[in-house]
């Protein structure tokens, strides 16, 4: 029998400080395509040194990277795609997992991926197993335009193992990468949901509510400084979104 084939595709922008772990992690798959917007950094250079497929997405106006990545998994050559994050690694036991899978009759079409969030050099138990769908049959997918959107699969979802080792292994940002990031992922929370108002108890209760079960329940607790940081930063979001959500209803007032 005829052994299925897997194309790896990155999505960069100015993605050259971790793009040779990613790179390196992935070389023994059978095709990796870097999807770049137009980086101005040495991103290409490296991606051109790992003799990888190279295509464009243009920046424009994007400040999210999924229309580049319905773009990347739709240009490889092979059917089965793996999209990897320019600050991601691929072990080798993800690797033989991924093609032992879809050797099997009854594979589905698309399967989420567990990750290993590294945050301050230590990875934060509290925040695995953190499924991603990021395997999938490309013909069978599309991925929408909207930041953190799961990909629409034509299909069947299935699950890997929970066990560590096949985990896919995600470097973490820095601490003022979370803060853009909190911005952002709760601007879009705005967005997206219908809240009209914050009470100040939800304000107040809400975020501390967040620490508690992040920080005792879910055992950030055991992780030192690091876990303590990651918990905050997760009671903070929670407040930034509570108050941006109070800004538009007095906005809103004000406005009639």
């Amino acid at each position: 029998m005829t052994k299925m084939k897997i194309s790896v595709v990155v999505h960069t922008y100015n993605a050259a400080k971790l793009l040779a772990y990613t790179l390196e992690s992935v070389k023994d798959f059978d095709e990796v395509l870097v999807c770049d917007m137009e980086s101005t950094d040495n991103t290409l250079d490296i991606a051109r040194q790992y003799q990888c497929k190279i295509v464009t997405f243009p920046k424009k106006n994007y400040t999210v990277p999924e229309p580049a990545r319905d773009f990347a998994i739709h240009s490889v050559s092979n059917q089965w795609v793996l999209a990897v994050d320019a600050d991601e690694v691929v072990t080798p036991q993800l690797r033989e997992y991924l093609y032992n899978y879809i050797s099997q009759p009854d594979h589905a079409d698309a399967l989420y991926i567990h990750r290993k969030n590294m945050f301050l050099g230590k990875w934060i138990k509290a925040s695995y197993p953190d499924s991603q769908l990021r395997f999938m049959d490309q013909t069978k997918a599309t991925w929408p335009p909207t930041i953190h959107s799961v990909p629409t699969i034509n299909g069947t979802i299935g699950h890997m193992p929970r066990d560590t080792k096949y985990a896919l292994i995600h470097a973490g940002i820095s601490i003022s990468g979370q803060i853009k990031k909190m911005n952002d992922y709760t601007e879009d929370d705005l967005n997206k949901r219908h809240q009209h108002n914050a009470s100040l108890f939800q304000m107040i209760f809400s975020p501390l509510w967040r620490f508690i079960k992040y920080y005792f329940i879910e055992g950030a607790c055991l992780e030192g400084r690091a876990g303590f940081i990651k918990a905050a930063f997760s009671a903070c979001s929670k407040f930034y979104y509570l108050a941006k959500v109070y800004e538009r209803h007095v906005n809103e007032k004000l406005d009639k």
